[in-house]
């Protein structure tokens, strides 16, 4: 048993039902279809949350609550939920521990819900298919851990599949993700086979019960004789790989001494939490094998929100401000998700960070520097809730009542002046122009719209200057499909949307430098800007950055503002395509002005008309994205897959077989892979699938600028 230290009590706080060090906050993670949901349904039975499984394939798992993810079986939004959990074996067995999940969806198109989830809590469970190994999705789910540091464990699913290889998908971690992974458990069996594991810090085996085909029950047994000396290598190569990590296990492994449960358990505990080691585990979760060990390890190997680093934020001065967990401290929370619920209103979900916040509360937020109150405090079960009355460090939760709220925003006691740093979401890729059906039904279409880019800021609405048309962006298709779908069914508005748009960028490949004049007389006061500046390139990636090198005065210093803002506005709009101009710099390096007749009007002019008149000299581009495409299919469909991705502009990075089955790893233009989806059926008669990421933007050929050019002046 491990009791609670005695000088935690009071970050603990006092009638705290579970104190701080006994709670764990995780996430589940992974590509789409390695089994995320099917692991978290199976988490909740075990724990006593719900008392009949929900599954993916009957549209009725409990996580996936949204109509749309329940007809497509997939997860569209993370869903957040509570349970506690009993340990069964290590050094905190017995005692009843709080687990706040939240399980993550696994299409890139709503990348963002891993995001922010990510951003909010301690710990993370990546889950992989035991037959596919680690996938594209992986790799930016595992990138995004390791953007916010958050210790993880591996659960490997699906061990009853043909082709399962649980040490295969091991060493996939191992030379993918170059993460130090090593099993905490060895599977008896595979496939069909599939019958048990051997716990390689207990050295104890054990079978799962033929008779209960929930796996609550499990039976110990005997080390397998012809697995004993495969154990006995493994648990060396743990016991080597976290001895850093430990000092007493370091000391009794060089001495050759034996090292026990508990010394190898608390090893592994901080070599997880230092990010140096992931611990995996096998199973499956749809055969019900293997979740409960892997809630166990939860408890054991991943951290209490008291194991994390305290959180760093900024006070309205920019001086760093640390935040530790403490219930008696100032409050400080992270609204983190934004969700529209048919009953409640909006719905905010935090993460308390420190303090304790309940019904009633005044809240405080350094962005639009005003509070607002709490009117209801909610624990949430996915779609369902329950009410509190007290919500504490640590604790992940809902609020009801605060209304002028963004993604990001800090909530805080009116005393902490402190901003804490939001999670970060890529941009747009993918634009359509989207109408109403009917007129009357303008109203419902923009209230929908700013509904949903409040819960989604990877969801964005613009109105076209010059046509007038609102313009919706996404992370791809089937991300704007959905939000159509969602504005028909809790919105009532039937849309007509136009033929994906790209969101292209504009860039300059040499420097220039070119003068801004912006004259006009109208006989009494005139306006008179003028500016020269130089533009220069910059690394992909890099940005915009605007110096100031005016000397002498010969423009004075409340006109240089502007005249930057000029800039900024012009490169909204590039000269080639009229996209976004991205990676450059602007130099102010001379100009004149006007002792009357000069303005901030007339200088932003001035600005706007330098920018466009350099970058018509600086060797401008279009530059299109690019996405990351993987392709699984039969062998027998590899050519034709192949030559498709080629005809599409794609360039094949490398190509695997597997157990009859062949990935294909392509980089392709997002302007040929519309309508991918249906394409790929057909020519692998439905057998084939396929996942996509964005991977960089690329300038687009001259041969598919000219047809663009073509295009746009008719």
């Amino acid at each position: 048993m491990v009791e609670a230290p005695a000088d935690l009590s009071n970050k603990n706080g006092s009638g705290r039902p579970v104190p701080m060090e006994w709670t764990r906050n995780i996430g589940i993670a992974a590509h789409i279809d390695a089994g995320k949901t099917t692991t978290t349904e199976r988490i909740l039975y075990y724990t006593g949350v719900v008392h009949k499984v929900g599954e993916v394939h009957d549209g009725n798992a409990v996580t996936d609550f949204m109509e749309q993810e329940r007809e497509r079986g997939i997860t569209i939004t993370s869903a957040a939920i509570s349970c506690q959990w009993e340990c069964k074996a290590g050094p905190f067995a017995g005692i009843n521990q709080q687990i706040n999940i939240i399980d993550t969806p696994g299409h890139v198109d709503f990348t963002a819900e891993v995001e922010r989830s990510l951003r909010v809590l301690d710990g993370a469970v990546a889950v992989f298919c035991a037959v596919a190994g680690v996938q594209p999705q992986s790799e930016t789910v595992w990138r995004q851990a390791d953007k916010y540091d958050v210790p993880r464990i591996a659960f490997v699913n699906k061990m009853d599949r043909v082709g399962a290889d649980f040490l295969g998908a091991v060493e996939d971690i191992r030379v993918k993700l170059r993460a130090n992974a090593h099993p905490l458990f060895l599977n008896i069996g595979t496939e069909e086979h599939f019958s048990g594991m051997i716990d390689l810090v207990r050295l104890k085996a054990f079978q799962f019960d033929q008779q209960d085909k929930m796996g609550i029950n499990v039976i110990e047994c005997e080390i397998p004789g012809d697995m004993a000396r495969e154990v006995a290598d493994l648990r060396e190569s743990l016991i080597e790989a976290v001895a850093d990590y430990d000092d007493v296990v370091a000391d009794k492994y060089l001495n050759g001494e034996a090292i026990d449960e508990y010394e190898l358990v608390i090893a592994i505990r901080k070599a997880t939490l230092s990010l140096n080691f992931v611990g995996v585990i096998p199973g499956s979760a749809f055969k019900n094998k293997g979740v409960q060990s892997m809630l166990d390890a939860v408890v054991n190997y991943l951290p209490s929100p008291l194991d994390m680093p305290p959180v760093e934020g900024h006070d309205s001065k920019d001086k760093v401000v640390v935040i530790e967990p403490d219930d008696s401290a100032p409050t400080a929370a992270l609204a983190f998700k934004l969700w529209s619920d048919a009953y409640v209103g909006k719905l905010i979900f935090i993460r308390v960070y420190s303090g304790t916040i309940k019904k009633g509360d005044m809240l405080y937020n350094p962005r639009t520097r005003k509070a607002e109150r709490v009117s209801r405090l909610l624990i949430m079960k996915a779609d369902s809730r329950d009410d509190v009355e007290f919500a504490r460090s640590g604790d992940i939760c809902a609020v009801v009542g605060l209304k002028n709220v963004w993604t990001g925003d800090t909530f805080s006691s009116k005393n902490l002046d402190v901003a804490l740093e939001p999670p970060q979401f890529p941009e747009p890729v993918i634009s359509m122009s989207i109408e109403p059906a009917t007129s009357a039904d303008q109203d419902k279409l923009s209230l929908g719209l700013g509904r949903l880019s409040e819960e989604d800021p990877t969801f964005v609405v613009k109105t076209d200057a010059e046509t007038g048309q609102t313009i919706i962006s996404g992370m791809g298709e089937l991300h704007l499909e959905i939000i159509r779908d969602r504005l028909e069914r809790e919105f009532k508005v039937v849309a007509r949307s136009g033929k994906p748009q790209i969101a292209y960028r504009e860039t300059i490949a040499a420097s220039a430098e070119a003068e801004g004049k912006f004259i006009r007389q109208s006989g009494g006061r005139g306006q008179f800007g003028h500016v020269v500046i130089k533009l220069e390139p910059q690394e992909s990636g890099k940005g915009i950055e605007i110096v100031n090198d005016i000397v002498g005065g010969v423009i004075p210093r409340e006109f240089i503002k502007p005249t930057e803002d000029g800039i900024r506005e012009a490169a909204n709009n590039g000269v080639v395509a009229g996209y976004p101009v991205v990676d450059w710099k602007a130099t102010l390096i001379s100009g004149s002005f006007h002792e009357v007749d000069s303005s901030e009007m007339a200088f932003k002019m001035a600005g706007i008309f330098a920018f466009k008149e350099a970058m018509k000299n600086a060797d401008p581009k279009l530059l299109e994205p690019v996405m990351k495409v993987e392709v699984t299919t039969p062998v027998e469909y590899q050519g034709d897959v192949i030559g498709d991705l080629n005809r599409r502009r794609g360039h094949i990075q490398n190509m695997d077989s597997k157990n009859e089955l062949a990935s294909v790893n392509s980089i392709v233009p997002l302007e040929t892979m519309f309508g991918y989806a249906t394409d790929v059926r057909s020519l692998s008669k439905g057998r084939a699938s396929y996942s996509m990421e964005t991977s960089h933007f690329e300038q687009v050929p001259a041969n598919v600028l000219a047809r663009m050019t073509e295009n746009l002046s008719r």
